[in-house]
């Protein structure tokens, strides 16, 4: 296992959502985490068909560039009755014509699809959100961790805070959606404390006790 002892790490991320997550879960472990896009780096391709394969093309390109390990995630929302999807293609649903992202457009293509296959009770309505950390070294050296919360999608969306699918993310046992909850509501989760909620919380929780001693 690779150290960490210089407490540098690169985000592998350019999505500002994300990076806001990853800077309130660094924060208490003391390291000095620069965006990628601090870096000037571009952003790779994401090529895999898997959350594992699109983590790490991120983090392994950030940690080559900067020859200093670097932390991604690759993450999505699988909804049981479309088998799936949209899994690792999550942010592509919201792609629009003129290159740019449109989560509102996003939701409503999962609702349709959804009513489409007659999932319109709660109870044909589950999914998960999926997170998959990948701390990379530039030798290609890799770790995974991977992160899952359930729930239930809801419509019409409910909450202005978070991003992407946030709004129509009702998790298992809460009466919020992730999109009506508070950042330290969603993380769910700090140091010493025994569970996380959101998904990148799940997977941030398990990197930590692996590499930075905490549990």
């Amino acid at each position: 296992m690779q150290s960490l002892e210089a407490r540098k790490i690169v985000v592998a991320s350019h999505n500002e959502g994300k990076l806001r997550e990853f800077a309130d879960l660094m924060g208490p472990f003391g390291f000095e985490a620069k965006s990628a896009k601090e870096y000037g780096l571009p952003e790779p391709d994401e090529t895999g068909t898997t959350f594992e394969e699109n983590a790490y093309i991120k983090a392994f390109a950030a940690a080559k560039a900067t020859g200093l390990p670097a932390l991604s995630d690759d993450s999505g929302l699988c909804i049981d009755a479309l088998d799936g999807a949209p899994g690792v293609y999550t942010a592509n649903w919201a792609d629009t014509p003129d290159g740019k992202r449109d989560f509102a457009m996003a939701m409503q293509r999962a609702e349709v699809a959804m009513q489409e296959v007659g999932a319109t009770e709660p109870d044909k309505r589950s999914g998960r959100f999926v997170a998959v950390i990948c701390l990379a070294f530039p030798d290609g050296d890799a770790e995974y961790y991977r992160g899952e919360v359930e729930g239930t999608l809801v419509w019409p969306p409910r909450g202005e805070l978070g991003f992407g699918y946030d709004p129509v993310f009702l998790p298992h046992g809460y009466a919020k959606t992730f999109g009506e909850m508070t950042a330290a509501e969603k993380h769910g989760w700090k140091p010493g404390q025994k569970d996380a909620l959101s998904h990148r919380a799940r997977a941030f929780q398990k990197f930590a006790a692996a590499r930075l001693g905490s549990s």
